[in-house]
């Protein structure tokens, strides 16, 4: 059993820098596999016969055995930052059960041992140390708990309860993790992957249809598919977080391969290229740009859950696992956002998820960042529902496999919209309906429906937020807007601009912040269209308390 001296002077950190370490070793290897593919596609145009195909062949295979390296690697850094998580998370409890003996006149010595003060004491006592602190402060013994007085033996009970519940939830992480690496060493000696039997889940299938079909598979199994299969488990609902990220990391690196040999075709052929190749540039610029943020050694471990880069790009990144959290987030950005955007819209969702560790350090919060539609570019396209309700099969899919997919109790699951995204939120909604336990939007051009009841969740779990100053409050139905075109050839064309008829109804419905749509709303503060994730803005409190179900 892990104890309070051991649990206290833990440090997550350390292994998340020892995931990290194994991570790293991602980039030589890649660079191995991209030079001997030069090598052999070098081979192949200046020399033909059998001594260059077998050689082309050997250069194959060499390729083809680092990349069972590099699953195997990401798995490692897996399963260490997720065991980090864990133990932050049983750090975050015992610190509140030391908080809470605080409280109660409980003192606790440097072993976990409880102790009843009476409420009068206020000096140190020898060997009774609050282990948070250096030295030794009095305690005051005032406050009382629910258990009773100060420094009764309910107030002992409740903190003992309240400490064991820490210890539990660090030895539980400490056998997991114990288990899993010892299984990923038994699998490096005895066989690493092995082909599963015939027969795939089709593609109509339910995420929860897909997660039986992965619990049937043995670890071998999965293994092979994400390595030889991974455009087929990488995008899959259903398949659980860690092998959606192996898989989708391996897409990541193929996809940058084939960009970097087209570029070099294109520019060989000497002429008539110059718009592919600013098309590759730029797709490369923004696979490089993900690549960076998911390598990032700070924060929650990103999980890279989707991935498309043809058109504007596509993405699906999670700060923390959503498989084990216990609160996750879902956000969908709005107009013009594009796999480009990705590491500026994962830090919004980042902004909210670091709010709720510090409002709940006892509690693990994972965030998603779904940018798995075809956003808007334009207005013109902006001021049309297609895209979101083309967008809404795809999430309401989506949000069902983060319920299929998640160990142990049913994690709380808000979806936040933001923009043109809030409508992608609340179509999706009404037409499919949400695996979801709260929806909340923020700078909403109105979410396709006309009163919360709509969107088949309890109005009192509908939320949202406009500051006063975002620009979204003067965007008009159409009705409104072509009676203003004809206003604009009058005279009085700048008198009648400040006046609208005050019914709330914005481009895509009844406004959502207001009263009479019959959800709730929070606060936000003055920083227009995009200042909601600010850190004084009273929204960014607003959206961690509704994740967190406060």
């Amino acid at each position: 059993m892990i104890g309070y001296a051991q649990l206290w002077a833990a440090s997550p950190s350390d292994w998340v820098a020892a995931g990290v370490a194994w991570r790293g070793l991602e980039a030589p290897v890649t660079r191995r596999r991209s030079g001997l593919a030069e090598r052999a596609a070098t081979l192949r145009t200046g020399w033909s016969g059998g001594a260059a195909t077998r050689a082309g062949g050997r250069l194959d295979g060499l390729r083809a055995e680092l990349g069972t390296i590099l699953p195997a690697l990401v798995e490692t850094d897996q399963v260490l930052a997720e065991f980090a998580g864990r133990l932050r998370v049983a750090k975050g409890r015992l610190a509140e059960a030391v908080a809470l003996a605080d409280r109660t006149g409980v003192a606790v010595d440097r072993h976990g041992g409880l102790r009843a003060v009476p409420p009068t004491w206020r000096g140190p006592e020898s060997g009774v140390l609050p282990a948070w602190a250096g030295a030794r402060p009095g305690l005051s013994g005032g406050g009382g708990g629910n258990g009773g007085g100060a420094g009764s033996p309910a107030a002992v009970a409740q903190v003992a309860a309240a400490l064991r519940e820490a210890l539990a939830l660090a030895d539980v992480a400490d056998r997991e993790v114990a288990g899993r690496l010892a299984e990923l060493t038994g699998a490096a000696r005895t066989g690493w992957v092995q082909r599963p039997p015939p027969g795939r889940p089709t593609d109509d299938a339910t995420p929860a249809a897909v997660r039986a079909w992965w619990d049937g598979l043995t670890p071998a199994q999965r293994r092979w598919l994400v390595l030889h299969e991974p455009a087929r488990i990488g995008p899959r609902d259903g398949v659980p977080a860690a092998a959606r990220d192996q898989a989708n990391r391996l897409l990541l690196a193929g996809h940058r391969e084939a960009l970097l040999a087209e570029r070099r075709t294109v520019s060989a052929s000497g002429s008539g290229g110059r718009s592919r190749l600013r098309r590759i540039d730029r797709t490369l610029a923004a696979l490089d740009g993900l690549a960076g943020r998911l390598a990032a050694t700070t924060g929650p471990r990103p999980y890279l859950l989707g991935l498309d880069p043809r058109g504007d790009g596509r993405a699906i990144v999670a700060l923390g696992n959503p498989d084990r959290a216990h609160r996750v987030l879902t956000y969908v950005p709005g107009m013009t956002s594009d796999l480009a955007d990705v590491p500026g819209e994962l830090g919004r969702a980042a902004r909210v998820q670091d709010r709720c560790t510090a409002l709940a350090p006892g509690d693990e919060t994972a965030a998603v960042l779904w940018l798995d539609y075809d956003a808007p570019d334009f207005l013109p396209e902006a001021s049309s529902p297609a895209q979101a309700r083309d967008a809404g099969p795809d999430l309401h899919r989506f949000q069902e496999g983060l319920r299929a997919t998640h160990d142990g109790p049913a994690a709380r699951q808000t979806v936040l919209g933001h923009s043109y995204g809030s409508l992608v939120v609340g179509s999706a909604a009404r037409d499919h309906g949400l695996a979801a336990d709260a929806l909340a939007f923020v700078g909403s051009p109105g979410v396709g429906v006309d009163r919360a009841g709509a969107l088949g969740l309890p109005p009192g779990q509908v939320w949202s937020s406009t500051a006063g100053d975002d620009v979204i409050r003067l965007v008009e139905p159409p009705r409104e807007l072509a009676g203003r075109a004809v206003l604009a050839t009058s005279p009085l064309a700048s008198a009648a601009s400040l006046f609208r008829p005050d019914d709330h109804q914005l481009w895509f419905g009844h406004d959502p912040s207001d009263p009479g749509f019959g959800g709730r709303t929070f606060p936000s503060g003055r920083g227009g269209h995009t200042g909601y994730w600010e850190p004084d803005n009273p929204a960014l409190d607003g959206m961690a308390r509704i994740v967190l179900g406060r």
